[in-house]
């Protein structure tokens, strides 16, 4: 016994030591270590089932590029992911730890934690350049997780024309080009690249050269096609045979098979079972499949082992080199999986655990089932025999994060009509039918009028089809709901003040700022930003620029005093003089992390326009759209432009694009505005006449 404390001095002082001999002997020690010449490559494919996959069996699509690379590497049969969700799935995959010791467990909401030290990192620390190219807004780098990488690109462009689900993803060939540009840029081989294509998340909208195919499968053959360009650049840049690359998803998607169409709500082997296909350097282990349960938390330890690095304590995973390399097995254990969606409407969380051949679902009504006669899993044995408690207990392992559901709640089996209801909805908002979107989500707050979620997607969508009577319902629900939320208050006083109810409008706003806590900077500031264009419609100077001082005061990032000046200025017709404090602003809203200011580059190209600087006042229209892109003022301001510089058919066109990225009331009213305006009286009765058929029925 006397002996253990000089034991553990003498480790700690070895600790100690090895660190500083690394500290000394830098990154060069660590990279003559590494036996991996050529490139890391993980490519994650979104929303991607493993069985519809032809290297899983899939007899209805061909993917030849995924194919090779299944006949050139090793196929593991029985992958796992954690999460049905984009961000908990990928942030438990480069943490090697789970979703509910990373944090990260829904996509709305959550972030990576500062600091956490994610495979990037622990590449880059072992010599590597990293890299990764996204090509979806969740994954963003506000989550978190660029975190260790030296490059990160999450660059969405706007497509004013496109839906707002379209617009937070990125088409994948353009993210494949960005990845072969930053391999061309990097000078060596040693790189770790992870490439993330949206392809096939819904909506699923492949390319026409795919329609054979049912929409999905087509946008996984299109996936297939941009994983061939990557593996055609690495042949011919003679890194293709060094290379290891990483084939997998994040998750898979319902299509029906148990009611949800999509991801989210359920733990289902659809939802969860992944492919995955690694190829080594050199083709080491080509065509061997593997049936041993694996799990996303493997990869980091599979990628250090496979560079010699040193594997922290910390990870859930196993290294799955032993399997790579034909030399063994591992033991097996229970893989833990959990669904939390179901909390955006007050719903039971699910938890479950795959082992052996069984998944047991943790649920109000229990599951379980025997994974090798019943894949569909249609016939639950929960109870009827005693796997269910070896199962529970399997769970219980994981702590008590892995207790769902800990409080009464509705089971997501009884629930999932209503989440088809809700997800339909938002696909109707998006494809603007704005009145069935409405009906829609009225529906689904009246089943779970307790949820705030889903009052404030009926609020938004409301707002957008000028449906302010709907929206300002919804806001004092949500206020009812959380008199101490500023966002409630702060919707309800913007759709005031769009109907023009001013005293009203500043009420609410000012209970917005009373409901804000002093370190909530930014609802303090949009609150007095709101106050202050309140105050300006109320043509009161004094009060707009006190409010929008106080609104730069809580977000310096906020240019609003040179806004109001210039708003101003621009009310009593100094076009010069407002031009200045525009251009103040605009400059101040170029820097980095600025706050955008919703009509700022509107007034400033209105402005430009007026003194006959037609190609600024362009730019600045554009500036608007790029940011706002639902801004129907900057479009008739384009249109205008267009128009008085003798540009028709450009400005016929502005207003058949206005028409169809915002197809809004206002919008309508707007178009016939303009081309009566234009002398186009015809064209004009046209859009009316389409605006009554169009809106008669979102009145009812």
């Amino acid at each position: 016994m006397a002996r253990r404390p000089f034991r553990r001095t003498l480790i700690l002082a070895s600790v100690a030591l090895g660190t500083a001999l690394a500290a000394a002997g830098g990154w060069k020690y660590a990279r003559a270590s590494a036996p991996l010449s050529g490139p890391i490559i993980i490519i994650s494919i979104d929303t991607l089932r493993a069985d519809h996959l032809p290297a899983y069996g899939y007899g209805k699509l061909k993917t030849p590029a995924i194919d090779e690379l299944a006949a050139n590497g090793v196929v593991f049969e029985r992958a796992y992911s954690h999460a049905p969700q984009t961000l908990p799935a990928h942030t438990a995959l480069l943490a090697g730890r789970l979703p509910f010791e990373t944090g990260v467990r829904d996509d709305e909401g959550g972030r990576v934690r500062p600091g956490e030290r994610l495979l990037p990192q622990l590449l880059r620390e072992r010599g590597y350049s990293t890299a990764a190219v996204v090509s979806a807004s969740l994954l963003r780098k506000e989550t978190g997780i660029n975190q260790g990488f030296d490059f990160f690109d999450d660059e969405m462009p706007l497509n004013p024309e496109e839906p707002a689900a379209v617009a937070g993803h990125r088409d994948g060939s353009e993210s494949e080009k960005i990845a072969e540009h930053w391999l061309d840029s990097t000078g060596t081989s040693r790189t770790f690249l992870w490439l993330h294509l949206n392809e096939p998340h819904a909506p699923y909208a492949p390319p026409d050269r795919f329609s054979q195919y049912a929409p999905y499968d087509g946008e996984i053959a299109y996936a297939d096609e941009i994983v061939g360009r990557l593996i055609h650049y690495l042949k011919t840049h003679q890194l293709y045979d060094r290379s290891t690359i990483v084939l997998l998803s994040d998750h898979g998607e319902g299509l029906g098979d148990h009611g949800e169409q999509e991801h989210g709500l359920f733990l289902y082997d659809e939802a969860i079972h992944v492919p995955l296909i690694i190829k080594q350097e050199s083709n080491v282990g080509a065509g061997r499949r593997v049936t041993d349960l694996v799990q996303h938390v493997d990869m980091v330890p599979t990628i250090l082992d496979l560079v010699k690095a040193p594997v922290p304590d910390a990870l859930r995973g196993r290294s799955l080199k032993p399997l790579l390399e034909g030399t063994g097995r591992l033991r097996e254990r229970p893989i833990y999986s959990e669904a939390l969606y179901a909390h955006r409407f007050a719903w039971s969380g699910l938890t479950s655990v795959t082992y052996g051949h069984y998944q047991y679902i943790n649920a109000p009504r229990e599951e379980l089932y025997d994974l090798t006669r019943d894949r569909r899993e249609r016939e639950n044995l929960a109870g009827r025999n005693v796997e269910t408690k070896q199962a529970a207990e399997a769970l219980e392992t994981f702590g008590s994060a892995a207790t769902e559901p800990g409080t009464p709640a509705a089971d997501p089996k009884d629930k999932w009509e209503t989440l088809e209801h809700y997800r339909t909805a938002l696909d109707l908002a998006e494809q603007r039918k704005w009145a069935e979107a409405i009906a829609l989500l009225q529906r689904v707050a009246g089943e779970e009028s307790l949820v705030p979620h889903v009052w404030n997607e009926l609020a938004g969508v409301s707002w957008l089809a000028n449906r302010y009577d709907v929206a300002l319902d919804a806001y004092r629900h949500l206020i009812a709901l959380d008199p101490s939320d500023p966002g409630a208050y702060l919707g309800a006083a913007d759709v005031l003040l769009k109907e023009r109810r001013l005293e009203d409008a500043r009420a609410r706003a000012t209970e917005a700022l009373d409901a804000s806590a002093e370190k909530d900077t930014q609802s303090r500031a949009a609150a007095h930003a709101l106050l202050a264009r309140i105050a300006l419609a109320r043509r009161d100077p004094a009060a707009a620029r006190e409010e929008a001082a106080l609104a730069f005061e809580a977000d310096p990032r906020l240019p609003m005093p040179p806004f109001v000046e210039g708003r101003i200025l621009y009310d009593q017709g100094k076009y010069e003089d407002a031009w200045l404090a525009f251009e103040q602003a605009v400059a101040a809203g170029r820097k980095p992390r600025a706050t955008p200011i919703a009509d700022l580059h509107f007034y400033a190209g209105d402005t430009l326009a007026r003194l006959n600087r037609e190609a600024d006042a362009e730019a600045e229209f554009a500036d608007e759209l790029r940011v706002f892109p639902l801004n129907v003022r900057a479009r008739a301001g384009l249109a205008t432009l267009y128009h008085a510089s003798g540009q028709h058919t450009a400005a016929d066109t502005a207003i058949t694009d206005m028409l169809h990225a915002v197809p809004t009331p206002e919008s309508y009213t707007t178009a016939e505005r303009l081309l009566t305006s234009f002398g186009k009286t015809r064209q004009a009765g046209a859009v009316r006449a389409e605006a009554r058929r169009t809106f008669a029925a979102s009145r009812h």
